[in-house]
Formats: C-alpha cells, structure tokens, sequence
C-alpha cells in the first residue's frame, strides 16, 4: 500500500541512475538486474519467480487497479499481461510461487489492511499460464482454489505471505506489530470455510529505529523497518523477509519448525535505495532474490545474500 506519492519520472530515473554507483558499494549483495519503466508497473507489490519461463517474474499490483498478473523479464520488460476473473481486488500485496502434486501454480495475497478494518481476507492460487503468447493472454486466469481466513484475534495489515509447499503451509507476517507476527495457514485446507490464522511466534532481529532517527522523524523511523515482502526459498530452508530498509534472512535447521527459525537472530543486509521496497522474491534456483519498488521507473535488483 502506497505511503505517499512522489513527484516522479525525472527524479526517479535520476537515483536509479545513482543507484548504480551504490550498488556497486553494497557489492556483492546487490546488482542492478534492470529497470522498470513501463508505466503500467507503476505499483508492484509483490514478485516471484516463474518455475515454468525462464528468466520469467511475476509481478502484481495494488489495489485499485484491474486484477491482473504480469510476466516481467529479469531486465525489467513486460513480456505478457493476464486478466484475473472469478476473484475481486481489495488489496493485492503479495505473490508465491510453489510446486504442488506436480503442478506449479501461484498464490495471490489478498491481505492488505492499512485501516484495520478487513473482517475477512483472501488468498487465491492459480495454475501458473503454461505459455506467455498472445493467444493465452486471452483467456482469464481463475482460481484453482481460494481460502478466506481472519487473523485469531482482531484485524492486521500484512504485506508478506510466503509458501512452504514441503509442510503445506502459508506463512503471513504483520506489518506494522513491533515485533512482526509469523502467522500459519493450511495450504489445502480440509474445508472451505472461513480459516482461522495460527499464530507460529515473533520475528527476532528485525531492527528498530535508533534515537537519532525517532528524533528526525519518528513516523518515518517506525514505518522504515514495517515488513513488506516475504518468501521461502525453492528447497525450503529459508525465509526472505523484507522491509523498506533490508532484508532479513532466517534459515530452518533440519526438520525444525519455522517458529523456531524466526525465532533466532537473522542474517540483515541493507537495501540500496529502491523506491518504497515492497516486491521481494527468491530466483528459481534459490541462490538469490530479486527486489523492487512500488513506484514506475524503478530498479529491479539481484541480491546476492550467500549461502
């Protein structure tokens, strides 16, 4: 959800252009992967990387846009444009991609709530397009399957919601609750009725914002670390969270659960400016993320967080 809106365009391609330079201080962490600068990109929320088109990411927007997925070259291009029927758009914040039974599909978060005022939330899971062609972007995307859910004790926003396919689970995280919430739902669950979101535990290590910067400004300071984006990497071991200012990175021990990975301090790498940092995913080869904003132009990154 957008926290305000910039003057743009001039400005922007100007620290992208500088972002180049502070790319290359954070080296090797993160890149410049490419730009995205169709105007249609303009709000991008959420990203992840297609397990069936190479060097394919899907991206979605905002609410108040058309339901919609894009299929988006790693440099930054809009390769392909699907309408999404059978589903409304309250507000879209984040996108998984994940293998299940032998078929790779996406799941659609449906859970933004800067109000607090949502009673019930969404997710959706469509079966990834087997072809980007023009034909197929004829035809509308429907849900394979949804599931409607409530928090267990009262509204949140959340922005990042991940998929464990392995443990058949939906990990959600609350944005703007000090520290976040790790939230667990059944991937398949047994019914179609309302779900309940189980709570796993609390994020350890997400930083805070120090006294020098509550003084500046101390709305900003507090919003600067609200977590925004979140993925499990492909084999399963990892979880990606995102905030405006870094990423956080917590690895599973064997067979342990994710509220015991979340539980210890992670590894944080700073982002490199990125224009309100809210799309994060992990590539199909897990051995790296890609991050953008959610303002057109913007940078679309390649961090390197080591094994």
């Amino acid at each position: 959800m957008s926290l305000h809106r910039p003057a743009r365009r001039l400005p922007a391609l100007l620290a992208a252009t500088l972002l180049l330079a502070a790319c290359a201080a954070q080296a090797p962490f993160a890149q410049l992967s490419g730009m995205l600068l169709d105007a249609r990109l303009d709000e991008i929320s959420g990203l992840a990387a297609s397990q069936t088109h190479e060097g394919v990411l899907w991206m979605l927007d905002d609410g108040g846009n058309d339901p919609q997925l894009f299929a988006i070259s790693t440099r930054g291009g809009l390769q392909a444009t699907f309408q999404v029927a059978g589903m409304a758009k309250t507000d879209w914040e984040d996108i998984a991609a994940f293998e299940l039974d032998g078929r790779r599909y996406l799941l659609v978060a449906d859970t933004g709530d800067n109000g607090g005022l949502r009673r019930s939330l969404q997710l959706h899971v469509i079966e990834e397009p087997a072809s980007l062609d023009e034909v197929a972007q004829h035809a509308p995307l429907e849900p394979a399957w949804s599931i409607a859910f409530r928090w267990p004790d009262g509204a949140r926003d959340c922005e990042a919601v991940a998929v464990d396919a392995r443990r058949g689970q939906v990990l959600l995280i609350s944005k703007k609750r000090t520290p976040p919430e790790l939230f667990a739902l059944p991937l398949r669950p047994r019914d179609d009725g309302l779900q309940v979101a189980r709570k796993l535990g609390t994020l350890a290590g997400v930083p805070v914002p120090d006294a020098e910067a509550l003084q500046a400004n101390e709305r900003m300071a507090r919003i600067r670390h609200q977590v925004t984006a979140a993925d499990v990497s492909p084999d399963g071991h990892r979880l990606a969270v995102m905030t405006y200012n870094e990423v956080l990175l917590y690895r599973r021990r064997g067979g342990e659960s994710w509220a015991d990975a979340v539980a210890r301090k992670p590894v944080v790498h700073d982002l490199p400016w990125l224009p309100q940092a809210e799309a994060l995913g992990w590539d199909a080869t897990g051995r790296g993320l890609y991050a953008t904003g959610e303002f057109a132009p913007a940078p679309l990154l390649y961090l390197n967080p080591g094994s």
